[in-house]
């Protein structure tokens, strides 16, 4: 800019003296690098000599004049600004990747000197005078090389009087004649004197002022304004073990004594050996004393005391309000029948849509079916192994068990209750045509034979390998099954219509422990040993993972709402999840001593019930509210005992009635209880 400056007042003194024409300039020697330099730094090298020795009509010489208008108003334009014939000052094309500047930094030694001048773009290269300036700016210096700012300094003025005076001028009148402003002054303070309002200063007390430093009790004392100084606690006072005289039972006898040398000095609860003397003066000195001193000194300053703000609360109002089990009625109190007949452990029980009858399937090889009311068996069906599983079709119209036996699932029509329904049901399922080409898939769907079907069995699923669960969606068309083998097709669900089946899942996520489908929405729960996923069985993708933080999950119940789930676990753990809530456990409940094999909602009543290992079953009271703002109240309301221990298992399975509040439950002793 000083360049531009100087060619601005070389113009004007043009301008000005239109008949004298300026001195030719003279030639300045440039340097061989000058080729590459741009005209600006020729113009800076020249700065010290004659302000007209260049001049600004030069051709070569471009200046941008748009003054002190923002350059970033011609970022969107092809130039930078106008030069003085008013004609556009266009931006050098840059097409310079990062590899060529890179070169240029190799191969051109004046690199480091080169910079962009951003009124032109073009590149200038700085003189040796321009990179000494920066550098000495750079220092914290001068620009001027010539300036020495620590030159000593010129007194104008000397100390000395001279004849000479500086000034003639004459004194002024008012040097000599008394201020009336003052005088105004003075006058104000005799006044404010005379009234009292200014009382002279105290002369100070000579004599020294002591401060009582161990006057902490006191709260009024120096030491009371340290609002957070809590005082050291007392020395305990000596005892009757102290004296020099104590009773004799507080002499140690020669095991105590023994006893009391072998333990460790911070075990010890007297750290001393009591003894008896005749006299005050037969006391030795205490070899302990200094000891003892230096203790209690860094127990004063060592040790951090911090006063604690004791709550004044009461017990009873920790304890959560919860209502009386009798304000919560109804709900199962007390045994009101045995189904016996099985000969070994009943791992597992179903209940009928009605709730007139009741399947169970035992260790004995056979599912027999009850009549609820009177405890009857109805039938007995020997399906030849272990029942794992049953489940009794939900849909009204349908009479349908289905039972899980080693490798198959197998359909039973019981042949119970109403005739036009056992008739549709077989009419429903003698309906279903194969089609022409049959596709592959995971399960083979058979036919039962004439003196099967005399025993009730209509269909046989089978798998390959071992049925752990079965279970049917709510309106009784699909049933998911549980395999006990590793691999993404642990769970495989079956359509009864159309006789398909198809594997969900395309990996595992661990063990399967139980599945569950959703009571109103397209869900599918999987439980696995540490964790229960939420499938969204329409969009095929997973919704949510719940964390029981459990060692191993047992069963699983869905509320008949949808918004709760519970699952057991096997070390005693009975957790409630709110699936609006979190996916982390709601509450915890540990009221089983063993594990839990069985969980169980009442699709109408706000009960929930858990069977455990220490043959009890613990009926909870679970109302869920329609207000979201307002989490489930769990109040424990019956313990309900009755199965008998056997080869340490207890109660196998829970179910409730679909209509009243009874709950069923198998035990390994080999019997059913009906709990109303």
């Amino acid at each position: 800019m000083a360049g531009a400056r100087g060619a601005g007042c070389a113009t004007a003194a043009t301008r000005a003296r239109p008949g004298k024409r300026p001195p030719e300039p003279e030639p300045v020697p440039e340097p061989e690098e000058a080729e590459t330099s741009s005209p600006r730094t020729e113009e800076m090298r020249v700065q010290g000599g004659d302000e007209y020795a260049e001049d600004s009509s030069d051709e070569e010489d471009v200046r941008n004049t748009v003054g002190n208008v923002p350059l970033e108003w011609y970022d969107d334009f092809p130039h930078v600004g106008y030069d003085l014939d008013g004609k556009r000052i266009y931006k050098p094309i840059r097409t310079r990747d990062e590899l060529d500047q890179f070169l240029d930094k190799m191969d051109d030694p004046d690199y480091w000197r080169t910079v962009q001048d951003r009124m032109t773009g073009r590149d200038v290269r700085l003189t040796d005078e321009q990179v000494a300036l920066v550098q000495r700016l750079q220092r914290g210096q001068f620009g001027d090389v010539s300036f020495d700012p620590y030159e000593p300094a010129v007194d104008f003025f000397s100390g000395d009087l001279m004849i000479h005076p500086v000034t003639n001028r004459p004194a002024d009148k008012r040097s000599f004649i008394p201020s009336l402003v003052e005088k105004e002054k003075v006058s104000r303070l005799v006044h404010a004197i005379k009234m009292g309002w200014i009382q002279p200063r105290r002369p100070r007390d000579p004599t020294p002022t002591f401060y009582d430093l161990w006057a902490q009790e006191d709260p009024n004392a120096v030491l009371g304004r340290h609002k957070m100084h809590v005082p050291a606690p007392k020395l305990a006072l000596p005892g009757h073990a102290e004296s020099y005289n104590p009773p004799p039972e507080y002499l140690p006898s020669e095991e105590e004594r023994l006893a009391w040398e072998q333990q460790e000095p911070a075990e010890r609860k007297l750290n001393f050996l009591p003894r008896k003397f005749p006299s005050l003066r037969a006391v030795p000195a205490y070899g302990r004393f200094i000891q003892e001193r230096f203790e209690r000194c860094l127990d004063l300053y060592l040790c951090p005391r911090q006063r604690k703000m004791r709550v004044n609360v009461d017990p009873e109002d920790l304890i959560p309000k919860l209502p009386r089990p009798r304000d919560l009625q109804p709900f199962p109190t007390c045994q009101a029948l045995v189904y016996r007949g099985h000969g070994d452990l009943v791992r597992c029980l179903s209940v009928s849509p009605g709730g007139q009858w009741l399947a169970s399937g035992s260790d004995d090889g056979s599912v027999r079916l009850w009549e609820v009311a009177t405890a009857r068996c109805m039938r007995t069906v020997p399906v030849g192994g272990v029942v794992r599983s049953v489940a009794w079709n939900p849909h009204p119209t349908i009479c349908l068990v289905a039972v899980a036996v080693e490798d198959a699932v197998l359909l039973l029509n019981p042949a119970l209750g109403d005739r036009l329904v056992v008739g549709s049901t077989d009419q429903l399922l003698s309906g279903f045509t194969p089609p022409a080409e049959p596709a592959l898939q995971p399960a083979h769907w058979l036919e039962a034979s004439e003196e099967e079907r005399q025993e009730g069995l209509r269909l046989r699923i089978r798998h390959g390998k071992p049925v752990t669960q079965v279970t049917w969606h709510g309106r009784g068309d699909y049933m998911a099954v549980v395999l006990a083998a590793p691999g993404h097709t642990q769970v495989l669900i079956h359509q009864l219509s159309r006789r398909r089946s198809q594997s969900p899942f395309r990996r595992s996520h661990g063990q399967v422990q139980r599945v569950a489908f959703h009571p109103v929405r397209p869900f599918l729960l999987v439980a696995s040993q540490r964790s229960v996923r939420l499938y969204h069985l329409l969009r095929q993708e997973l919704t949510k993972k719940l964390m029981p933080n459990c060692k191993w999950v047992s069963s699983l119940a869905v509320h008949p709402a949808g918004d709760n789930v519970i699952c057991g676990s096997y070390d005693s753990k009975l957790v409630w999840f709110d699936l609006d809530l979190s996916t982390r456990p709601y509450r915890v409940l540990r009221h089983h001593k063993k594990a839990l094999r069985a969980v169980a909602f009442h699709p109408q009543y706000p009960l929930f019930a858990s069977g455990s290992d220490d043959g009890s079953v613990i009926v909870c009271h679970g109302m869920v509210y329609n207000d979201l703002l307002q989490n489930p109240l769990l109040v424990p309301v019956k313990v309900l005992r009755g199965h008998v221990l056997t080869r340490d298992l207890g109660v196998l399975d829970v179910a409730f009635h679909p209509t009243q509040p009874w709950v069923f439950s198998s035990g390994a002793d080999g019997t059913i209880r009906l709990f109303t």
